[in-house]
């Protein structure tokens, strides 16, 4: 009989930020679909705004380049490193990422009008966070089996 916990907990941390990604990804997927119905898209829009240039949103794509490579980076880390003080930091960047997660939410459910689809994807991406905060919580408390080296090869 097959152990339904035979993933590893690197394994599973890898597959949790992934499915993240793509959640957040889609996220942004689905919010840019009225373009393809010729709708409009800009919230300036709305409220009769110039619209933005690119050096007025050039924080906010840096901020999202960050919100991106952060979880790859942890990925391609967690695929190689089990230091102790790496488990411990990866943890703390799991509860960020739930913090803005949930924060993102509420920002959702105050735009107006609220986009239902939405904000199920993000509770979604929110439940996935807090099973990701589990398995890193477990991940940190183990005592590393390769003591301080890095894994490359098995």
């Amino acid at each position: 009989m097959t152990n339904i916990n035979s993933l590893n907990y690197r394994e599973q941390i890898i597959t949790l930020w992934m499915v993240f990604l793509f959640g957040t990804i889609f996220h942004t997927q689905l919010a840019l679909m009225p373009l393809f119905h010729d709708i409009d898209v800009a919230i300036m829009g709305h409220h009769h705004q110039e619209a933005a240039t690119m050096v007025e949103i050039a924080p906010i794509l840096w901020g999202m380049l960050l919100f991106f490579v952060l979880p790859m980076l942890a990925i391609v880390a967690t695929a190689f490193c089990e230091f102790k003080r790496f488990r411990v930091f990866h943890f703390g960047l799991t509860l960020v990422y739930t913090v803005l997660n949930f924060a993102h939410a509420i920002a959702d459910l105050l735009v107006d009008p609220i986009a239902w689809y939405q904000i199920v994807l993000m509770v979604l991406l929110f439940l996935v966070g807090i099973l990701l905060n589990i398995v890193a919580y477990q991940w940190m408390q183990i005592g590393s089996r390769r003591g301080k080296t890095i894994a490359l090869v098995k």
